[in-house]
Protein backbone atom coordinates (compact mmCIF):
# COMPACT_ATOMS: atom_id res chain seq x y z
CA UNK A 1 0.00 0.00 0.00
CA UNK A 2 1.25 3.49 -0.85
CA UNK A 3 2.28 5.83 1.92
CA UNK A 4 -0.27 8.29 0.53
CA UNK A 5 -3.24 5.93 0.55
CA UNK A 6 -5.72 6.65 3.32
CA UNK A 7 -7.87 3.93 4.74
CA UNK A 8 -11.52 4.42 5.49
CA UNK A 9 -10.69 4.42 9.20
CA UNK A 10 -7.95 7.06 8.73
CA UNK A 11 -10.30 9.27 6.75
CA UNK A 12 -12.92 9.14 9.51
CA UNK A 13 -10.58 9.48 12.50
CA UNK A 14 -11.73 12.24 14.84
CA UNK A 15 -15.18 12.48 13.29
CA UNK A 16 -18.34 13.62 14.96
CA UNK A 17 -20.91 10.96 14.07
CA UNK A 18 -24.67 11.10 14.58
CA UNK A 19 -27.33 8.48 13.94
CA UNK A 20 -31.03 8.57 13.13
CA UNK A 21 -32.98 10.46 10.49
CA UNK A 22 -33.76 13.62 12.47
CA UNK A 23 -30.22 14.19 13.76
CA UNK A 24 -28.65 13.33 10.39
CA UNK A 25 -30.93 15.71 8.48
CA UNK A 26 -30.35 18.48 11.00
CA UNK A 27 -26.57 18.10 10.60
CA UNK A 28 -26.89 17.91 6.79
CA UNK A 29 -28.94 21.14 6.70
CA UNK A 30 -26.48 22.84 9.06
CA UNK A 31 -23.62 21.74 6.80
CA UNK A 32 -25.28 23.05 3.62
CA UNK A 33 -26.08 26.36 5.36
CA UNK A 34 -22.47 26.65 6.56
CA UNK A 35 -21.13 25.94 3.06
CA UNK A 36 -23.53 28.43 1.47
CA UNK A 37 -25.17 25.75 -0.70
CA UNK A 38 -28.94 25.41 -1.14
CA UNK A 39 -30.55 22.74 1.04
CA UNK A 40 -32.31 21.08 -1.89
CA UNK A 41 -29.04 20.22 -3.65
CA UNK A 42 -28.69 17.03 -1.57
CA UNK A 43 -32.20 15.60 -1.09
CA UNK A 44 -30.91 12.61 0.82
CA UNK A 45 -33.61 10.31 2.19
CA UNK A 46 -33.77 7.85 5.03
CA UNK A 47 -30.40 8.86 6.48
CA UNK A 48 -29.12 6.54 9.18
CA UNK A 49 -25.63 7.99 9.76
CA UNK A 50 -23.88 11.33 9.26
CA UNK A 51 -20.22 11.92 9.98
CA UNK A 52 -17.88 14.90 9.68
CA UNK A 53 -14.20 15.45 10.29
CA UNK A 54 -13.87 19.23 10.57
CA UNK A 55 -10.05 19.20 10.38
CA UNK A 56 -10.02 17.61 6.90
CA UNK A 57 -13.44 18.62 5.61
CA UNK A 58 -14.43 14.99 5.07
CA UNK A 59 -18.14 14.17 5.40
CA UNK A 60 -20.26 11.10 4.80
CA UNK A 61 -23.90 10.19 4.94
CA UNK A 62 -25.43 6.73 4.85
CA UNK A 63 -28.96 5.83 3.72
CA UNK A 64 -31.05 2.75 4.36
CA UNK A 65 -30.93 1.88 0.64
CA UNK A 66 -29.84 3.34 -2.71
CA UNK A 67 -32.43 5.54 -4.42
CA UNK A 68 -33.09 7.94 -7.28
CA UNK A 69 -34.24 11.54 -7.15
CA UNK A 70 -35.69 13.50 -10.06
CA UNK A 71 -34.83 17.20 -10.03
CA UNK A 72 -37.86 18.58 -11.81
CA UNK A 73 -36.48 22.06 -12.47
CA UNK A 74 -33.33 20.71 -14.17
CA UNK A 75 -34.96 17.64 -15.76
CA UNK A 76 -32.17 15.48 -14.30
CA UNK A 77 -32.45 12.12 -12.54
CA UNK A 78 -29.74 11.46 -9.96
CA UNK A 79 -28.88 8.13 -8.34
CA UNK A 80 -27.58 7.96 -4.78
CA UNK A 81 -25.65 4.98 -3.45
CA UNK A 82 -26.07 3.80 0.15
CA UNK A 83 -23.13 6.02 1.12
CA UNK A 84 -22.34 9.56 -0.06
CA UNK A 85 -18.92 11.06 0.73
CA UNK A 86 -17.22 14.37 -0.03
CA UNK A 87 -14.62 16.86 1.11
CA UNK A 88 -16.21 20.19 1.85
CA UNK A 89 -15.17 23.82 1.99
CA UNK A 90 -17.05 27.09 1.66
CA UNK A 91 -19.26 27.00 -1.48
CA UNK A 92 -17.91 23.61 -2.56
CA UNK A 93 -18.10 19.83 -2.24
CA UNK A 94 -15.33 17.95 -4.01
CA UNK A 95 -14.10 14.36 -4.43
CA UNK A 96 -17.74 13.32 -4.12
CA UNK A 97 -18.65 9.64 -4.24
CA UNK A 98 -22.00 7.88 -4.22
CA UNK A 99 -23.89 10.17 -6.61
CA UNK A 100 -24.44 9.75 -10.36
CA UNK A 101 -26.41 11.51 -13.05
CA UNK A 102 -27.48 8.82 -15.51
CA UNK A 103 -24.34 6.67 -15.55
CA UNK A 104 -21.79 9.44 -14.98
CA UNK A 105 -20.44 10.10 -11.46
CA UNK A 106 -20.75 13.65 -10.18
CA UNK A 107 -17.53 14.46 -8.35
CA UNK A 108 -17.86 18.13 -7.51
CA UNK A 109 -20.40 20.88 -7.00
CA UNK A 110 -19.53 24.49 -6.37
CA UNK A 111 -20.53 28.12 -6.56
CA UNK A 112 -18.13 30.93 -7.48
CA UNK A 113 -19.24 33.26 -4.69
CA UNK A 114 -22.09 33.50 -2.17
CA UNK A 115 -24.10 35.75 -4.50
CA UNK A 116 -23.73 33.38 -7.49
CA UNK A 117 -26.85 32.72 -9.49
CA UNK A 118 -25.60 29.31 -10.66
CA UNK A 119 -24.26 26.13 -9.13
CA UNK A 120 -21.72 24.10 -11.10
CA UNK A 121 -21.47 20.30 -11.24
CA UNK A 122 -18.40 18.45 -12.54
CA UNK A 123 -17.70 14.88 -13.58
CA UNK A 124 -14.33 13.08 -13.70
CA UNK A 125 -14.65 12.80 -17.50
CA UNK A 126 -12.29 15.36 -19.01
CA UNK A 127 -13.70 18.17 -16.90
CA UNK A 128 -17.19 17.83 -18.32
CA UNK A 129 -19.77 19.60 -16.25
CA UNK A 130 -22.95 21.59 -16.26
CA UNK A 131 -24.32 24.62 -14.45
CA UNK A 132 -27.86 25.23 -13.27
CA UNK A 133 -29.66 28.14 -11.63
CA UNK A 134 -29.22 27.98 -7.88
CA UNK A 135 -32.98 28.42 -7.45
CA UNK A 136 -33.51 24.95 -8.97
CA UNK A 137 -32.09 23.45 -5.76
CA UNK A 138 -33.55 25.80 -3.18
CA UNK A 139 -36.27 24.87 -0.74
CA UNK A 140 -39.41 27.01 -0.97
CA UNK A 141 -38.29 28.95 2.12
CA UNK A 142 -34.81 29.59 0.66
CA UNK A 143 -36.27 30.65 -2.69
CA UNK A 144 -38.64 33.15 -1.07
CA UNK A 145 -35.79 34.68 0.95
CA UNK A 146 -33.55 34.79 -2.17
CA UNK A 147 -36.23 36.48 -4.26
CA UNK A 148 -36.96 39.04 -1.53
CA UNK A 149 -33.24 39.87 -1.15
CA UNK A 150 -32.69 40.27 -4.88
CA UNK A 151 -35.36 42.97 -5.21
Amino acid sequence: MSLFTRTKEDERAGAVIVYGPEECHRHLNDLLDELGLPRGVLPLKDLVEYGRVRETGFVWMKHKAPYEHYFEKTNIRVKYAIEFTAYVEKLKMKKMTGVKSLWVPITEMSMDKPSSKNIHFKTPIMGIGKSFPITAFMTDEEKQKYLNESR
